[in-house]
C-alpha cells in the first residue's frame, strides 16, 4: 500500500501545529511519503499526486504489485497499439487523427 502523510495549509506558517521535522519523522519512522502542500497557493498539490503515483508505479516495476491481480486497487485501463500511420499531401505530413506525436 502507498500511503503519503499531508501537511495541509503550509502558507499558514504562523498558526502551524506541527512542525516539518516532526512530519518528516514520523512519515519517515512509519514508511510513508510527506509533503506539505497548501491548496491557497497552489504548492505542491499537484506534485503530491504525482509523488504517490510514481511510488505506485515503482512497486509495480519491482513486482511489489500484481496489476492483474484487481484486489491490489489497481486496474489498468484498455491498451491500445501505437501507430506512425501519416498523412500526405495537402496536410503537410501531419499524423492520422491530428496528434502531434
Amino acid at each position: 500500500m502507498v500511503i503519503m502523510l499531508i501537511g495541509n495549509k503550509s502558507d499558514l506558517e504562523s498558526r502551524r501545529e506541527v512542525k516539518k521535522e516532526e512530519g518528516e519523522a514520523f512519515a519517515r519512522e512509519h514508511g510513508l511519503i510527506f509533503m506539505e502542500t497548501s491548496a491557497k497557493t497552489a504548492s505542491n498539490v499537484e506534485e503530491a499526486f504525482i509523488n504517490t503515483a510514481k511510488e505506485i508505479y515503482e512497486k509495480i516495476q519491482e513486482g511489489v504489485f500484481d496489476i492483474n491481480n484487481e484486489a491490489n486497487g489497481i486496474k489498468i485501463g484498455p491498451q491500445h497499439a501505437a501507430t506512425n500511420a501519416t498523412l500526405t499531401g495537402s496536410q503537410g505530413g501531419q499524423q492520422a487523427g491530428g496528434g502531434c506525436c
